[in-house]
């Protein structure tokens, strides 16, 4: 999965982008121009947008987006005491708020609840036969039993789970799966779908010959 944080403090910025990192590709934007050309040209699961950013508001990009049929789920920032700029970016189109000073698990708590609903998930643990993924704590487990896995499986399985509706091609996997200056190498989603049959048993994602994977709901 895949977050947009545009934040102009470079210290909040940082830190947001640390935690999410945990479980996200995370690419940070310090002012509106940036933002608009990364949820522009790239593709995102969630953006973390603050109102006040430099060059162009949050207000003006949330407008334009939604203008131009951009539906990805933005999770606002807003100062405290701000109601008439929570009241607006609902209006223009936000799908949730934080309001400063904010613990950064609450901003994760809501980002997990806004790709959730955007996907069509209703309850907050998630499941694939014997397979279960809590993204609460991070866990995956299989029959019961914990299993481990890196960053990167971590990413395709959750991608997989909250789209088991269809098949999932490897170009859209690649694109939830790296942040923006990474290099994107051209069989390496084949790679951690092996890894994640040899860890899950192979039964649990399914090659669909043109399409891509699905993982059974």
């Amino acid at each position: 999965m895949r977050v947009l944080v545009a934040e102009d403090e470079p210290t909040l910025r940082a830190e947001l982008s640390k935690a999410l990192r945990d479980t996200y590709a995370v690419d940070e934007a310090p002012d509106g121009e940036r933002a608009d050309f990364l949820a522009r040209t790239e593709t995102y699961d969630a953006v973390v947008l603050d109102l006040g950013l430099p060059r162009v508001d949050g207000l003006s990009l949330l407008r334009g987006w939604r203008d131009d049929g951009l539906s990805v789920p933005v999770l606002v920032l807003t100062a405290r005491g701000s109601w008439h700029e929570k009241v607006r970016g609902i209006d223009d189109g936000a799908d949730d708020y934080v309001t400063k000073p904010f613990r950064i698990e609450e901003v994760q708590a809501r980002l997990r609840a806004l790709i959730r609903r955007a996907t069509g998930q209703v309850q907050p643990l998630l499941r694939s036969g014997a397979v279960a993924r809590d993204p609460r704590i991070g866990r995956v487990t299989h029959d019961g039993r914990a299993v481990r896995l890196t960053g990167h499986e971590y990413r395709v399985l959750s991608y997989l789970m909250h789209h088991h509706d269809r098949a999932v091609s490897q170009g859209e996997l690649t694109e939830h799966l790296y942040a923006e200056d990474v290099e994107r190498g051209s069989n390496t989603v084949e790679v951690f779908v092996a890894r994640l049959r040899r860890k899950l048993g192979p039964g649990v994602i399914e090659t669909i010959r043109g399409f891509g994977y699905r993982v059974h709901p």
